[in-house]
């Protein structure tokens, strides 16, 4: 089975008055039809502009895609103009922005905002888009659908926003949803039950998913794969029972001993990860987590560390010492638990 979506070699960059800023390094992956895919990392790690890329919605200036493929169905989504890109939009391709609040119209009603999407990409009248919005608002867990399609955004909570973003997204049956970071900002019941709505949909119909996110902790049960991020770089990418339990990267460990484990000890000490991000208009020579890095050591200021197989297969971590720190880690997680 061929990808739906293959990411080859992906440079995006952003011209600023402090300097070039790499945004996405080098990025490569895959997703397969109706699969669950994580993109993880902390804020300015490349996850939003690496999804702003695929769908070609870069701001230029400053930014601009500088090298790469973006294979999309077959097709590379790169070489494709404007009109192109704006059928695949929406039709082919649905994205669950970040915040809905400010993703959504604020002087337009619910229900015209998903009507429009249909009118455009599917050519539907107006009698039968209204029908699809009612289908589309129920199958995403909304109430009393008749009236909230007349509410406008600031009606409606959080969570009801951002199943409507959902809605949109899947208007128009597309191959594809990108969500980005869709539980920021929601309480932790309500982040829940939108990642388990997403993860049933995209099970039913068949829709693969790419989730974006700074917390491992929120797709641990609903992705299939997952791709750490750092630096706009993927340093660690494997299944996600790998990712979990065998992690081989610096980066990745740190951020799970950072998360909150309820099958450790109450006086389990949760462990943040030292330091704050790079500066990535200064990055130099070495691996760009070098100085944040329990593990270093001088290798790691000389070169780069290309991302290659380690562990089982499928399992591939940027990291020299990726096979020397399983014993570490194993000692430090007694450690932190004791």
């Amino acid at each position: 089975m061929s990808a739906l979506l293959d990411v080859r070699n992906l440079h995006t960059e952003f011209r600023t008055g402090a300097g070039l800023v790499r945004a996405v390094d080098g990025v490569s992956y895959t997703v397969d039809p109706g699969e669950t895919v994580a993109i993880v990392g902390e804020s300015g790690s490349g996850k939003s502009v690496g999804a702003m890329s695929i769908l070609r919605l870069i701001p230029d200036p400053p930014g601009r895609i500088t090298q790469g493929q973006i294979l999309f169905d077959g097709r590379d989504l790169l070489r494709l103009s404007q009109v192109e890109m704006r059928e695949i939009r929406g039709r082919d391709i649905g994205m669950v922005f970040q915040e809905p609040m400010t993703s959504l119209n604020p002087v337009l009603t619910i229900g015209r905002q998903i009507t429009e999407v249909l009118e455009q990409h599917q050519g539907a009248d107006r009698l039968a888009a209204e029908r699809r919005a009612l289908e589309l608002m129920e199958m995403v867990g909304i109430a009393d659908t008749g009236r909230r399609l007349k509410q406008y955004p600031h009606q409606l909570s959080g969570g009801m926003r951002q199943r409507v973003m959902i809605a949109v997204a899947l208007a128009c049956n597309p191959k594809l949803i990108i969500a980005d970071e869709p539980t920021t900002a929601l309480d932790v019941t309500i982040q829940a039950q939108i990642l388990e709505l997403m993860k049933q949909l995209t099970l039913r119909l068949n829709v693969a998913l790419i989730v974006i996110t700074h917390n491992l902790g929120v797709v641990a049960r609903y992705a299939s794969r997952v791709n750490v991020m750092y630096a706009g770089r993927i340093v660690e990418a494997g299944s996600a029972d790998a990712i979990y339990h065998d992690p081989r990267h610096p980066y990745t460990i740190a951020l799970l001993r950072s998360v909150p484990r309820l099958d450790q000890p109450r006086r389990a000490r949760l462990d943040p990860v030292d330091g704050q991000p790079p500066d990535l208009t200064r990055l130099d020579g070495g691996c760009a987590f070098r100085p944040r890095c329990r593990f270093a050591v001088e290798q790691c200021g000389e070169a780069r560390p290309a991302l290659a197989p380690t562990g089982e297969a499928g399992h591939f971590a940027a990291c020299f010492r990726s096979d020397e720190l399983v014993a570490a880690r194993d000692v430090a997680a007694r450690e932190v638990a004791a």
